[in-house]
């Protein structure tokens, strides 16, 4: 697609383009707004250079584009700012080196996420972006006939005995925070995208497992599948600088942020926009579990 209100340029083959020209502190025309929803459908990750947003301006720029959730269902929000996940690297040994979709062990997860550079390291720290709609699209027709029968449960939990091993102390305590909270959710593996009608694996680092097989077939097909979705042509691969904004359908990509930058300061923050209850081929919705995500949505509680 082209804008009138900006220039799109691709950054890879297949996902992800720079949106140029665009202040997004400035007051933006809901015709502009609706030509990057739309760039975003597309490209699946969009990004902007040298912004100048703060944290009030990056809530408002995603408000443009739906409900805003908290910032997480278990973690706590920056101060103040009930909307941003704060994630300074420069304090934690804690890292999000895996392959994931934002928030999927909840019964909706979020349409997009929106994340601003405040301090970048001078070498790595760059994040990957994956294309699961082509990931689909490149399955060979046995592997999609099945993939999409196939019904995954997600959920926040770990699995400590594989996981706790030198583990860091910083590490294991946000594990606690990140799990004090148990959620489970069962997704579709081919999700029908909301806008576009495209088809897409949905799966990523929040699968546990698949309904009605063991755990070991799951965790076959699953790495299977997985291997699609991480095909170097399915990626693209962002390099920041101070300023930037990414901005990621969250019903189309996994993302992967590459821990190769040591002890040097890394510092961004994220905001989630609410997204609709996943639906797979056959019509059939998500249903949640465990867990009550309600106020992570910002939706009343169902009465009991």
């Amino acid at each position: 697609m082209s804008s009138q209100y900006f220039d799109i340029k691709p950054v890879a083959g297949r996902i992800g383009a720079e949106i140029l020209g665009v202040d997004l502190s400035a007051n933006l025309s809901d015709e502009l707004i609706s030509d990057i929803r739309h760039t975003l459908v597309q490209h699946k990750v969009i990004f902007f250079r040298g912004q100048t947003l703060d944290a009030n301006a990056q809530v408002a720029f995603a408000r443009r584009f739906g409900e805003i959730t908290t910032a997480h269902p278990t973690v706590p929000s920056l101060e103040g700012h009930p909307e941003i996940l704060d994630l300074d690297y420069s304090r934690t040994s804690n890292r999000a080196n895996n392959w994931h979709t934002d928030v999927t062990f909840v019964d909706r997860p979020p349409l997009g996420s929106i994340l601003r550079a405040l301090v970048i390291p001078p070498t790595g720290g760059d994040t990957i972006w994956a294309n699961s709609v082509t990931a689909y699209q490149d399955l060979p027709t046995p592997l999609r006939n099945l993939a999409e029968q196939l019904w995954a449960v997600h959920s926040n939990a770990y699995d400590y005995a594989a996981a706790v091993v030198d583990l860091p102390e910083d590490v294991l305590a946000h594990r606690a925070v990140f799990t004090s909270t148990v959620y489970e959710t069962l997704h579709p593996v081919v999700r029908v995208h909301p806008e576009s009608g495209e088809r897409g694996l949905f799966i990523g680092g929040f699968v546990r497992r698949l309904r009605g097989l063991s755990q070991n077939e799951s965790d076959e097909i699953i790495k299977l599948l997985q291997a699609y979705v991480t095909r170097p042509e399915n990626t693209v691969r962002w390099r920041w600088q101070v300023g930037d904004v990414a901005f990621w359908d969250n019903r189309a990509t996994q993302h992967y942020a590459v821990a190769d930058y040591g002890n040097q300061p890394r510092h961004v923050q994220r905001v989630t926009i609410v997204g609709d209850t996943p639906v797979g081929i056959d019509g059939k919705q998500s249903e949640a579990i465990k867990g009550d995500a309600s106020v992570y949505n910002r939706r009343e509680p169902v009465a009991v």
